[in-house]
């Protein structure tokens, strides 16, 4: 080796000199060149890097003397030329004089986001001597001795690491690698500090994608979770033990050497925990940068990393803590994730951290909270720690307000969480916002959020005090803005003083349904006036002073506008039909044919349906459009077919207004009666032929255990079939006939009771309906044969015996039911 270092010669060359970003430290720029000669001396190959050295100056203060520090350095280190002495007092004077940027200065608390994380600086790395690359050897051999050397090997290799331009040729040495690894996998229960190192030069590596591969190979990740695990126990125990010399020392004060023992413990404990979070750190972190492979992450979860996050959030490092929620925010974006988060009491543990002086660790927390948001049960849960009171003091914060509207957007999405806005200041924060807002334009956000509060009748009343409403008004009628006209929509949902407030802008909201260019803006308008279903107002003024007919004609002939406008002008007609004048005018313009066709048209959307049978419903209440309905158009035929359709709205709808019908229609009643008879009865059937396909089946092949029930009798010889009677039938309901047979009637066992319910002399309330119910029994059937009326009802005569019920010849049988007829 002595014979070939001739042929080796090496330069160096100074460069800049510049301070360390975030240590009190001078950082050496310098260039080296390495050539080999030949054996005559001439150059034969040339390589030459960039290099650094930092020059730590930990003693630097207030009453430093920077000149002769700065002669001091200079005499030191042969990197710098004398000549540069008056840049160094300079940059020593700028160290001097810079802030701290430790976690705990105000500088940091109060600062702009720095919006990533920062890379982690631990003491443990520190050392005083300087790593060269060109030493990696002695490096290495260092990790083959006792636990100090290792650590100093470990430290020196992690110098040299921290250096991106060095981390490929280190990856270059399989050795270096294998033996960090190796000794990271044996020791690191004997040492906090060497399993900090180690870990360190791996995150180091780890931040580089292309390294992952080496990581993975090495299993460094498994490794690293248990650490984690056996550091988080650890800390338990820790705790537990200075909870035992707590109590120890409150039992008996006075014990002098007890407090000594707890004061001891207590730092003791801090000394450790300070360690120990710088060990948890740099692991979360590396494990952070690995998760960004999927696969890698779902690994990580199936080991309990979430368990081990949620764990840490008890610690009060802030650095520590920014980290852990960014791993948690990365994790919650699955619902699996999620899940596991609710299961162990997220909410509870972040709820301390809103607010905190850390502004970096309350964006990456309120974030972390803007993803759960999405949970209808956490948000629940964010109330019931009462999160949303400081949500809405975070408002007036630049650096949160849009992450803190986006969570108040979503708990204002349920119905119960809105009140609750009411008691906080929201909603003078949110009109100042909309009203007033700082950039011209109110942020997207925003608006959402009124829109919410504004279905809340107590906020809605909020939000009209003053000149509110006004102001919206005023605003919204500017640009034609939509969603300003939504914001108003929803105010005039709700009944009281607020719709009376709306009567002063009829006009404004008439003349804009013109407006055909902002068809947006014009179906919002629509809907408030949809909505001014205020008592006493004259509805037929209103159409024939803004000529309203013509064009709500226009506007629901089938195909003329899109959906959301024609549904928009059907509830419209439906409120200004509660007017007996206007209710006419809408029937004399043939309204109520161009409505059956557009229910022809769109008979599949349950919206629409709903509207215009509700438009029925309007109309066959005044004298004067009554004939109309009944008469002149198909509308109770249509209500009729609606009567049993799968949207409960539409059959409460249609049967309200059947109802009406056939009070004043006998001819409409009876065939109202007649087609709920038959819809019973069809059911009825479905049930009998299912039963009877079943049994049939079973007699095919020839099962000997079965009596010859239906497959071979007919099956109005089976009176038990049809009567919940034991005896077979029920004869107290024999005297009515299929008209009088309703809803109620089939589920009733006692015809009696039913009569009483019905209204004749007893209280409501017997029997509950069910039109999908299949009856057990059924009346009103009659065999081949036999004589009916003009409705179909069997006709029998009086003394006729009932044996006709089931084909029985012997009159004996039924004599004591002789006295009942259909003709009596």
């Amino acid at each position: 080796m002595a014979e070939d270092a001739r042929y080796l010669k090496r330069k160096v060359k100074g460069g800049s000199i510049d301070v360390h970003p975030t240590e009190k430290a001078l950082v050496v720029n310098y260039e080296l060149e390495a050539t080999i000669l030949g054996e005559l001396g001439d150059p034969m190959l040339g390589e030459r890097k960039e290099c650094q050295k930092i020059i730590r100056v930990k003693t630097l203060n207030n009453n430093t003397n920077i000149k002769g520090l700065a002669k001091e350095i200079i005499d030191k280190c042969k990197l710098i030329h004398p000549g540069k002495i008056l840049e160094v007092e300079q940059l020593l004077y700028y160290l001097q004089k810079r802030k701290e940027n430790g976690p705990s200065t105000a500088g940091e608390k109060k600062g702009e986001l720095t919006g990533k994380l920062k890379e982690p600086v631990f003491e443990s790395s520190e050392i005083d001597e300087v790593a060269n690359i060109n030493d990696m050897d002695d490096y290495l051999e260092l990790l083959y001795e006792d636990l100090p050397e290792k650590i100093r090997g470990s430290a020196l290799i992690l110098q040299l690491s921290r250096n991106p331009d060095n981390l490929e040729e280190i990856f270059q040495n399989e050795t270096v690698v294998g033996a960090l690894a190796r000794v990271l996998r044996e020791d690191w229960k004997k040492s906090t500090e060497l399993s900090t190192n180690i870990v360190y030069i791996f995150f180091c590596f780890s931040s580089f994608s292309q390294f992952h591969g080496v990581i993975a190979h090495f299993k460094i990740g498994s490794l690293c979770m248990t650490i984690l695990e056996h550091e988080l126990k650890k800390y338990d125990l820790w705790k537990c033990e200075l909870a035992n010399k707590l109590k120890n020392y409150e039992t008996d004060k006075s014990n002098l050497a007890m407090k000594k023992s707890y004061d001891k413990a207590q730092k003791q404990f801090g000394i450790l925990v300070k360690k120990q979070e710088q060990l948890l750190r740099v692991s979360y972190y590396l494990l952070l940068n690995l998760a960004e492979d999927l696969k890698v992450e779902i690994k990580m979860r199936n080991k309990t990393i979430i368990t081990m996050l949620i764990r840490t959030l008890e610690r009060d490092n802030f650095e520590l803590l920014i980290l852990v929620v960014s791993f948690l925010k990365k994790l919650s974006i699955f619902f699996e994730n999620k899940n596991d988060m609710a299961s162990q009491c997220i909410i509870e543990k972040l709820a301390k951290l809103v607010p905190c002086e850390h502004e970096d660790l309350l964006n990456i927390t309120l974030r972390l909270l803007l993803n759960l948001s999405f949970d209808s049960e956490l948000r629940s849960k964010m109330i019931k720690m009462g999160m949303l009171p400081k949500f809405v003091d975070l408002l007036n914060n630049e650096n949160h307000s849009l992450i803190v509207l986006c969570i108040l957007y979503h708990i204002s999405i349920d119905d119960k969480a809105k009140s609750l806005f009411a008691y906080t200041d929201c909603i003078p924060v949110m009109m100042k916002m909309l009203l007033d807002p700082p950039e011209g334009q109110p942020e997207l956000e925003v608006i959402a959020l009124c829109i919410n509060l504004a279905g809340n009748k107590r906020c809605a009343q909020m939000m009209c005090e003053g000149k509110g409403l006004h102001l919206l008004m005023k605003k919204a009628f500017q640009n034609f803005d939509p969603l300003f006209m939504k914001i108003i929509r929803n105010l005039s949902q709700h009944d009281g003083p607020i719709k009376m407030i709306f009567i002063d802008y009829i006009t404004d909201l008439a003349q804009a349904l013109r407006q055909e260019d902002h068809e947006d803006f014009l179906l919002e308008c629509v809907g408030v006036l949809g909505n001014m279903t205020i008592q006493d107002f004259d509805y037929e003024l209103f159409l024939k002073e803004y000529d309203l007919i013509p064009w709500i004609r226009d506007k629901i002939q089938p195909g003329a506008a899109e959906d959301d406008l024609v549904l928009t002008v059907i509830i419209l007609i439906g409120t200004v039909c509660q007017d007996d004048a206007s209710a006419k005018m809408i029937s004399e313009h043939g309204l109520v044919q161009t409505l059956i066709e557009l229910l022809n048209a769109k008979q599949e959307d349950d919206e629409m349906v709903l509207q215009i049978a509700y438009v029925f419903y309007q109309m066959i209440f005044h004298e004067s459009t009554r004939e109309v309905i009944m008469k002149k158009t198909q509308a109770p035929a249509y209500l009729i077919d609606l009567m049993h359709d799968k949207n409960p709205e539409i059959r409460k709808v249609c049967d309200n207004t059947l109802d009406i019908i056939g009070e004043y229609d006998e001819d409409w009643g009876k065939k109202i009666q007649l087609e709920k008879f038959r819809w019973h009865n069809s059911q009825w059937l479905e049930m009998v032929e299912t039963r009877q396909m079943e049994d049939n089946e079973a007699y095919m092949y020839g099962d000997e255990g079965f009596e010859n029930y239906i497959q071979d009798t007919d099956i109005l010889d089976r009176p038990d079939l049809f009567y919940g009677a034991p005896d077979g039938y029920d004869p107290g309901m024999m005297d009515m006939s299929p008209e009088f047979i309703d809803e109620r009637a089939m589920y009733t066992n006692n015809n009696a009771e039913y009569m009483m319910a019905a209204g004749y002399g007893g209280a409501p309330g017997v029997g509950e309906y069910d039109p999908f119910e299949r009856p057990e029994s059924h009346m009103g059937f009659v065999v081949d044969g036999q004589p009916v009326d003009e409705y179909g009802r069997p006709v029998v005569q009086y003394g006729q015996p009932m044996g006709y019920l089931n084909g029985n010849s012997e009159e004996d049988e039924f004599n004591d039911y002789d006295q009942y007829s259909y003709g009596r």
